[in-house]
């Protein structure tokens, strides 16, 4: 299934939004015309308890475009905290009855909160990152099989309150299939992330899923993984090719093959990052290529020092 050019215009254009209220000068990250941001899971281990420790760290790394994960979204709307419980033995550990209590009345009081939010609720969140120079270019909003229809709404209208061009989500397909009348019916394109869990025909994982979730409906698209991509056995470059059109963004992560492991030294794995970015530059895909980073930071460093290391090998890949 190719796409041309004119049916990415289509799809595209109609979930642009028509504008962002002006903040700070935004924090420039195209590189050859290539727009790099991060998505802000990135930055997960140092988001609790102070969550706007996520846009200094934007800025810090120098990252001009967010995408933003709908938890982190909540957070800095002022959203009930979740507890947090420890794990065990490198895994989480079952919770106790009373974990399990404190857990569901965190639950419904994080419903109650939700059930006051509006398009005002996100306009500010926009506002926090617009101020910083970062421009929050799409919603990572991660819909499980258990949740109801007014539970996929509630991501749809969070992501009208943001302003974005669109959403990425990891799911299942029979989520996919769901997804898709609501997304046709908003008329905002929204990514699905792959992975590399090729023996699960329930997730995004083979050429085949791909296919199929695009099937389900127009605004049906991908978030690809180009690390997962090249783990599950895929060549990223001509998958691109082939898909620009539906193509919400990439995520960027050095990974082996095989179901092999992320890499922490970028370009020393077996993905094809200078080739994916080559690509891009030279075809001028407008999608942006996030930094996704997920391997186990390094002794004596930090997740900022990480993101810095990446974005620099991103950037010589690219001018």
């Amino acid at each position: 299934m190719r796409y041309s050019r004119r049916d990415f215009g289509r799809i595209t254009l109609a979930a642009v939004p028509l504008a962002k209220a002006a903040g700070a000068a935004r924090i420039n990250s195209k590189f050859g015309g290539v727009q790099i941001g991060a998505i802000t899971y990135s930055f997960n281990r140092i988001a609790s308890p102070d969550p706007e420790a996520i846009i200094r760290a934007f800025v810090e790394v120098g990252l001009g475009e967010a995408e933003l994960m709908s938890n982190h979204c909540e957070a800095l709307a002022g959203a009930p905290p979740m507890p947090v419980f420890p794990r065990s033995g490198g895994g989480r550990a079952p919770l106790s009855p009373e974990q399990q209590a404190e857990r569901q009345a965190a639950l419904e009081k994080l419903a109650q909160w939700r059930a006051t939010t509006n398009a005002g609720t996100w306009k500010a969140v926009v506002k926090k990152f617009n101020d910083a120079g970062v421009n929050v270019g799409l919603l990572c909003y991660n819909m499980q099989d258990s949740m109801k229809d007014e539970d996929i709404e509630y991501g749809f209208g969070m992501a009208k309150g943001l302003g974005v061009k669109g959403m990425t989500t990891s799911t299942t397909l029979t989520m996919a299939k769901r997804i898709a009348p609501v997304a046709d019916k908003h008329k905002l394109l929204v990514g699905y992330h792959g992975h590399d869990a090729t023996d699960d025909p329930n997730q995004t994982a083979t050429l085949e899923s791909y296919e199929t979730l695009m099937g389900y409906g127009k605004y049906n698209g991908i978030n690809l993984d180009i690390g997962h991509f090249t783990a599950a056995g895929y060549d990223a470059v001509a998958f691109i090719k082939q898909y620009y059109a539906k193509i919400t963004n990439l995520h960027l992560k050095d990974r082996k093959k095989d179901h092999g492991p992320n890499v922490a030294v970028w370009g020393t794995g077996d993905t094809p990052m200078r080739e994916v970015l080559q690509l891009v530059k030279k075809e001028r895909y407008p999608f942006p290529a996030n930094l996704e980073l997920e391997y186990p930071v390094p002794q004596g460093s930090d997740i900022i020092a990480e993101a810095k290391k990446c974005l620099a090998y991103v950037k010589g890949c690219l001018v």
